[in-house]
């Protein structure tokens, strides 16, 4: 059958199914019920109360009239029972339902009851024609109502029709089953027919859900069976070179190193020398909480890579992290006498030949830069390993872009933000995963307290004893795109309160809009403890480690985050100093950001506050940008489904493991679904 095929079907109709995505009666029957309506409750009008509802009614069409002029038309229908009148009111699409309507016919409404002047009364009640009050005994089962949209409004798709197009295409459509006998049985599922008839046909809720979880999976396992296939063919295409720590990485962690590594460091770098000894190309995640010491992990990596005579290279996602990253590198390997670059977008022409040069020619031992440094126009001599920090903000495609530079590369990608098993499951599932748990020896777990304005006295008499004792402060605004002027001059005008009430302080003003250079030598006062207290936007989010900063006050604290917040409460409590974090908010305050202040007091565990971060904003707000890696489901939820989402991994991956081409019989019709949904989404995922 095909979607032109279908009664009722005008060009205009046509028109707008395309428009919502539905080119073909597939489509049509994946748009699933937003919700059901039980009408089986059938109230004779005298027994309607002020806010009952929603309910069904029944009656006779009395009369119909249109009142009101040019754009502010309605349609007044009356209709009886035996014990009252009720009007029925359309404003939006009245001429479609005055055609539903003839007098002295039965119709059934439903919907919520209201009391205007003498007449019960529903607005845009659904409205369907019966024969006689027997006639609703039909509505014996859940009635499925669509999601509707502007497209569907202007060609006066009701609901209505969707289900009569959709039970139509059920009853004459031919719908294979291609998830495994084993998986259905296993999970008790229904088959994908009886599935799709339950789900637009349900008997009972319960019944509907059980349908729903069948589909939910069904994405879910299609998306795992592609992240398997991704690394089955990245493992057999890709044979890694052998590394193994020698020189450089013994004198770093001998002898350069200030400090012993925790043993979660110890744990992540073993991981990272299995692989890197192996044969095969690492593809490896980084894990932990805001200061667990991930960037010590990659810096060691990469000197393993620079023992084996060839080039590391790290990525970040912005030209500041990629500035802070470089003045961390140096700081520690400085005395290695090794040569490394910085490679951003606003270097001169000169400067920048001869980093490529550099690059190019093999002096350059370690390149840190943005997503630029892997353009084809940067030709690396012999790159062995390339680190991907903040992964989050990068999808499947880069990291697959990144692995395809030069000869085959070892990659290790890093996440400074904690992301919840769930979340790294789905978007990290083609890579092996290390947590880096505990914080390095000597630290103190922050203080964390909610101040309101009517203390900041206070909070500024706890900051001038602090100062004088030797510590030093960030106070942090918010900088929020939308309103970035705004922010600014809220920032400025905090530096020069703070300027006034602290006379006696060294004070600095940090902002995005600042020259590179401006910001390297203010940001370098205070990490020599110059600048006693740096006032900045969310710049500071992550950068360098200053162990003597031990107050952080963030203002506007409910503009943030919650991860957002944990972010940058990790700059501080890097040191050995007690450290306190005070959030001062505004006045008024939502009840989200009541709870999001709550939690920040409540926990340190960066993992903890990521979950609850994930289940206000939802995955896509939580990752913030599109390129994030997160695919688009469209019934599962990773937050909500987490246990579907965890069983359809271990089934997708087994059967890669066993029948990595489908070809064994039970996975015929798989095969067929699998490889036009790969090839599909071929883009995403990095490949073809």
């Amino acid at each position: 059958m095909k979607l032109i095929e279908l009664p009722n079907l005008s060009s205009k109709r046509l028109q707008a199914l395309q428009k919502s995505g539905i080119h073909t009666p597939n489509d049509l029957l994946m748009l699933f019920p937003r919700r059901y309506i039980d009408k089986s409750v059938v109230k004779p009008i005298a027994f309607l109360t002020e806010g009952t509802g929603p309910v069904t009614v029944t009656g006779k069409v009395i009369s119909k009239n249109v009142i009101g002029f040019k754009q502010k038309k309605r349609l007044e229908v009356i209709i009886q029972d035996k014990t009252g009148s009720l009007k029925a009111v359309f404003f939006k699409g009245w001429r479609y339902f005055i055609t539903q309507f003839t007098e002295n016919n039965w119709v059934a409404l439903y919907g919520p009851v209201k009391r205007y002047g003498n007449y019960y009364s529903m607005a845009h009640p659904e409205v369907d024609p019966i024969e006689s009050p027997d006639d609703v005994k039909k509505y014996d089962t859940l009635i499925p109502i669509y999601p509707g949209n502007k497209h569907f409004s202007k060609a006066y798709i009701t609901n209505s029709i969707i289900k009569d197009w959709i039970t139509q295409i059920l009853s004459g459509k031919e719908i294979p089953e291609f998830l495994p006998r084993d998986v259905l049985s296993r999970h008790n599922f229904p088959e994908r027919k009886d599935a799709l008839n339950i789900i637009h046909q349900p008997v009972s809720l319960k019944d509907a859900q059980t349908a729903l979880e069948r589909f939910k999976y069904e994405e879910f396992f299609l998306f795992e069976l592609s992240m398997a296939s991704i690394k089955k063919q990245r493992t057999e295409r890709a044979k890694g070179k052998m590394l193994k720590p020698g020189k450089y990485t013994s004198t770093f962690f001998n002898e350069v190193l200030p400090f012993t590594l925790t043993d979660g460091q110890k744990h992540a770098l073993s991981d990272i020398r299995t692989d890197l000894q192996s044969g095969n190309q690492m593809n490896r995640l980084i894990q932990g909480d805001v200061g667990a010491g991930k960037t010590v992990v990659a810096i060691g990596a990469m000197l393993m890579a620079i023992d084996n005579g060839m080039q590391a290279a790290l990525m970040a996602p912005t030209e500041i992290l990629a500035e802070q990253h470089y003045q961390t590198i140096k700081q520690y390997i400085e005395p290695l006498g090794l040569n490394f670059r910085l490679l951003t977008g606003g270097q001169k022409t000169a400067l920048r030949r001869d980093i490529l040069t550099d690059i190019e020619g093999g002096n350059c031992n370690i390149v840190v830069g943005t997503h630029a440094i892997f353009q084809e126009k940067v030709k690396f001599h012999n790159l062995g390993l390339a680190v991907i920090d903040e992964q989050h903000r990068f999808g499947v495609k880069q990291r697959n872009d990144v692995l395809m530079k030069g000869d085959n590369p070892h990659l290790l990608v890093m996440s400074a933000t904690p992301i919840p098993r769930s979340l790294a499951m789905t978007i990290y599932s083609d890579l092996d995963i290390s947590v880096i748990t505990g914080l390095p020896a000597g630290r103190k777990p922050i203080k964390t307290a909610v101040r309101t304005d009517k203390e900041r006295q206070k909070v500024y008499d706890f900051l001038e004893q602090s100062i004088q004792n030797g510590d030093q402060a960030y106070v942090v605004f918010p900088l929020i795109e939308e309103s970035e002027v705004m922010d600014l001059k809220d920032a400025t005008m905090g530096f020069e309160k703070l300027k006034r009430r602290f006379p006696d302080f060294s004070i600095s003003l940090l902002h995005g809009r600042m020259k590179s250079d401006e910001k390297e030598q203010i940001m370098k006062r205070f990490v020599d403890g110059e600048t006693q207290i740096l006032v900045s936007t969310t710049v500071i989010e992550v950068g360098v480690d200053v162990p003597n900063a031990s107050i952080m006050i963030i203002e506007h604290a409910e503009r943030f985050g919650l991860s957002q917040l944990h972010q940058l409460r990790g700059r501080i409590g890097r040191g050995s100093k007690q450290s306190y974090c005070i959030l001062m908010p505004d006045v008024k305050l939502s009840k989200s950001g009541r709870y999001r202040l709550k939690k920040m007091v409540d926990t340190n565990d960066g993992f903890e506050i990521a979950e609850s971060d994930l289940k206000l904003r939802g995955p896509g707000d939580f990752l913030g940008t599109k390129q994030s890696g997160l695919p688009e489901f469209r019934h599962g939820d990773i937050v909500e489904d987490r246990l579907l989402l965890e069983q359809s991994k271990n089934d997708a991956w087994n059967i890669i493991k066993t029948d990595p081409g489908l070809e064994k019989t039970e996975h015929k019709e798989l095969k067929k679904v699998f490889e036009p949904y790969f090839k599909e989404r071929s883009e995403f995922f990095g490949v073809g």
